[in-house]
């Protein structure tokens, strides 16, 4: 039995369809249990709580071969990240009661830094809270999400792709979630031992992803920067509150400058197998 956190997400279900794939038994903890019924149907365990409750995470985490964790996604978080505080030691206390005998737990690029992260702070914390647990964990850091471009089938029928990466020539890791889910299964249904570190992702500039893009649409598509000065406006028009933004404008401005990124002495390195052009076109 393993338990997957995120299980009606992208990659926390990639995880558990390759599980489920290898005969595993797999349990997952949901908030809405009707919203997980395509997946109690395919046999799945489900169990009822929030990502804050610890008796429910302990729960869950008893009698398992192993346990996928990841933060929910918090886009707009308080200055502090007390709501990425609470999901951790909401972990740290269930893991005090219920030992997994191993833990992959999702993590970003850039997760190593202490400042200057944005939203990838919530994973650096997480790294920090676990990483001297008595037991095997790996932290498995992706790069960008392919997924986050799908507005661009919309977006590049105009034949552009507005994106946030400047210069769009910079090659940046870049990762399909189907390619992380397969990582998580690989490493829990593995035999390793101790602490790891794994960079999962492959070098893509906004240029290649554009590219990409314009193979399924039939048509070019260049990438365009937006310009520093329009981002806050930019972000809340795809939904961002007012005065929220800082979170992401501080991300991207730590991958932009190469103080985010791949290469950290001491990291393992897996390449994604998915290529942009088959998210793209699985998705139109």
């Amino acid at each position: 039995m393993y338990l997957v956190t995120g299980v009606t997400g992208h990659v926390g279900g990639a995880a558990a369809r390759r599980l489920l794939q290898q005969g595993k038994q797999v349990r997952a903890l949901v908030r809405d249990e009707g919203k997980a019924k395509a997946w109690a149907d395919q046999g799945v365990e489900l169990v009822k709580g929030e990502w804050e409750d610890a008796a429910a995470l302990a729960l869950a985490l008893e009698g398992v071969e192993g346990a996928y964790l990841m933060m929910p996604p918090i886009r707009t978080p308080s200055p502090d990240f007390r709501e990425a505080k609470a999901v951790i030691a909401s972990y740290v206390e269930a893991i005090g009661k219920a030992a997994p005998p191993k833990v992959v737990a999702l993590s970003s690029m850039g997760s190593e830094k202490t400042r200057g992260l944005g939203l990838i702070t919530s994973t650096h914390l997480l790294e920090e809270a676990l990483k001297d647990v008595p037991f095997p964990i790996a932290f498995v850091r992706a790069g960008s999400f392919y997924e986050n471009y799908l507005f661009g089938l919309q977006a590049g029928q105009g034949g552009t792709l507005p994106i946030f990466y400047s210069p769009t020539e910079r090659k940046l890791p870049m990762i399909a979630t189907e390619d992380i889910g397969a990582e998580v299964a690989k490493l829990l249904t593995t035999e390793w031992s101790g602490k790891r570190y794994i960079e999962l992702g492959s070098m893509l500039s906004a240029d290649d992803l554009a590219a990409e893009l314009g193979k399924v649409l039939g048509r070019e598509v260049t990438a365009q920067a937006v310009p520093r000065e329009a981002w806050a406006g930019a972000l809340e028009g795809m939904g961002m509150p007012k005065g929220s933004t800082w979170a992401y404008e501080e991300m991207i401005e730590g991958v932009n400058s190469g103080w985010i990124g791949f290469g950290v002495q001491g990291t393992e390195r897996v390449e994604g197998t998915t290529s942009a052009k088959q998210v793209f076109a699985a998705a139109k």
